[in-house]
């Protein structure tokens, strides 16, 4: 086979040798991403087929460098095709031992190959060390064999990932649209100015007018819908990326756990994938530590003494939900009342409903555990994962069963950049919630209008507590002439907004905050209104926690009921 590199491509530019590099880069991820997952899956469950397709990712890898004229990554495979050709020969079990040496491997063949890419074609010291082991692991169970060629031709890709040429050509077909759409705006702007021009001497109505507009609207939403695809990637890579992270985390505690994935092909924004990445692993460390027990422990309570987590995405409502369930000790009630009694969170947790009890744990400080380990113990991380996800204007559930585990339920915006939201008036300001979070609307009889900044009213004989936005904003103006709740859902249950008017649903370009107001309490971006004022984003997670807590401290005297307005039948937005 001839080989090529950086200095033999005569006939080949820059460009195109820049090209090549990157279709190896993205085959050769995949192909060390596909053998680490199979060495996880077989060592829960052993397999030949499992060996054979580790080898032949092997083997393909070794090709591909070997191609470019990477010799590091082209010697080092040979190494761990010896291995796992004694494997399959039988000559050596797969135990534990052996897939955590290949595992290893698979982290070494990762760096090799970024190193390749980057100019660094040499087997460095720690390289040559582990190298050392993969071959003694050989001798300490039979003689070495050389392994039987494997036929050769395109190269296998794990199942359910593209390379960069393939996943270029669907870029490129969107884009391909995109270009076609704004075409079609562009005839269709043209037809507008040409009509607005003779309006006057043809003697067209509004109503012609709106009609030409209506013409182009299609167009407009077929093409955001375009643009907003090109951002949306799916969950699987992310969740993959944590099988061994699983594994590892696991065995550092003495314990054995493996992650179950499902619904991989759900799609969401990269920024919020992005951002979920943190508080994922913030779960998946908690849940081995509180939730899976040992070995030992699993066997006394009739259990796998492997422990199973679940990692699962579906999309339901506008929403990605993301659920992690562990099939654990559960979270031991008695042990969440005395940490909130030893710091004072509640003054009788005794009287907590189930969900505010579990809701404890996302305290800030809050920690069940006896001693501080590696993975938790300060306090630290359940907290942060409730920021996180309502910084992304998601939320949090929890639920667990003791002995038998817990479920953690993540929902999610689709994108940060849209939402579908529902405006309020207060005064001469604009607030936008997002319109999934509105459960109905209600006027306030003009006997219970208050001045105050917030209190409780009855919701169908149930208490509702709410905040008057003019005061939280410090509006100012006197009470108004007609007063408006719009009740907001929330993990905890409900909470209300008093607002001056109602101005219903449309779809929100979402801007960020500049520098200056970054940081204000209550507020969490703006957006551009149809009459081209600014509206606000309401940041309801800080609400309804301040809505609750002036509940706490408030005496419950519910007034008469309110008749619900449901906020379908409440104006649109402009």
């Amino acid at each position: 086979m001839v080989t090529t590199g950086p200095g033999d491509i005569s006939s080949e530019t820059a460009a195109e040798w820049q090209k090549v590099l990157a279709v190896f880069a993205d085959e050769a991820e995949g192909l060390v991403a596909s053998m680490e997952e199979n060495l996880i899956a077989l060592e829960v469950s052993p397999a030949d087929g499992l060996l054979q397709d580790i080898l032949r990712g092997a083997h393909t890898l070794k090709g591909a460098a070997a191609s470019l004229g990477f010799q590091a990554v082209t010697d080092y495979t040979h190494g761990v095709e010896d291995l796992l050709q004694a494997l399959i020969d039988g000559r050596l079990e797969p135990d534990e031992t052996r897939v955590s040496l290949l595992l290893g491997a698979v982290d070494h063949l990762r760096d090799l190959s970024r190193a390749s890419l980057a100019g660094v074609d040499s087997l460095g010291a720690v390289h040559q060390t582990h190298l050392v082991r993969l071959r003694e692991g050989i001798v300490a169970g039979a003689p070495s064999m050389e392994a039987p060629p494997i036929p050769t031709g395109l190269p296998r890709l794990p199942e359910g990932r593209t390379t960069a040429r393939s996943r270029a050509r669907m870029d490129l077909e969107r884009l391909d649209r995109i270009v076609t759409l704004t075409a079609e705006l562009s005839v269709a702007r043209g037809r507008m100015a040409q009509f607005l021009s003779r309006a006057e001497e043809s003697g067209a109505s509004w109503e012609d007018a709106l009609t030409q507009q209506r013409e182009m609207d299609p167009l407009f939403e077929a093409l955001q819908e375009e643009v907003m695809k090109v951002r949306m990637v799916p969950v699987g890579p992310l969740f993959r990326q944590h099988l061994r992270t699983v594994r590892d985390l696991a065995r550092s505690q003495q314990k054995l756990a493996q992650l179950e994935l499902e619904g991989e092909d759900a799609t969401l924004d990269t920024a919020v994938l992005d951002a979920l990445r943190d508080p994922l692993l913030h779960l998946l460390r908690n849940a081995l530590d509180h939730g899976i027990e040992t070995p030992d422990e699993r066997r006394a309570a009739g259990k796998d003494p492997r422990g199973h987590l679940r990692l699962k995405a579906y999309h339901d409502a506008g929403s990605v939900v993301v659920e992690l369930s562990d099939d654990g000790r559960g979270i031991q009630r008695e042990r969440v009342r005395e940490r909130a009694r030893q710091k004072g969170l509640v003054a009788a947790p005794e009287r907590l409903r189930d969900d505010e009890l579990l809701r404890l744990i996302f305290e800030p400080g809050f920690s069940t555990a006896t001693e501080v380990t590696e993975l938790s113990g300060r306090g630290v991380g359940m907290d942060v994962v409730r920021r996180d996800i309502e910084a992304l204007r998601g939320s949090v559930a929890i639920q667990s069963q003791e002995g038998q585990g817990t479920t953690l339920t993540l929902r999610l915006p689709l994108t940060l950049a849209v939402i579908q939201g529902f405006a309020m008036g207060v005064g001469d300001q604009v607030y936008v919630v997002p319109i999934e979070g509105v459960q109905e609307c209600m006027e306030v009889p003009a006997d219970e209008r208050t001045s105050e900044a917030s209190g409780v009213l009855s919701l169908r004989g149930q208490p509702l507590p709410y905040l008057r936005l003019r005061q939280v904003f410090s509006l100012g103006g006197g009470t108004p002439a007609r007063e408006n709740v719009v009740v907001l859902k929330h993990p905890d249950g409900v909470i209300g907004l008093a607002v001056d008017e109602l101005q219903g649903e449309g779809q929100r370009v979402i801007r960020p905050l500049g520098r200056l107001f970054q940081g204000i309490p209550g507020i969490s971006g703006s957006t551009i209104l149809g009459d081209g004022r600014v509206g606000l984003l309401l940041d309801t997670p800080a609400l309804v926690r301040r809505a609750i807590l002036h509940a706490s401290e408030a005496a419950l005297s519910p007034p008469a009921p309110l008749e619900p307005l449901s906020p379908a039948n409440a104006p649109r937005a402009s």
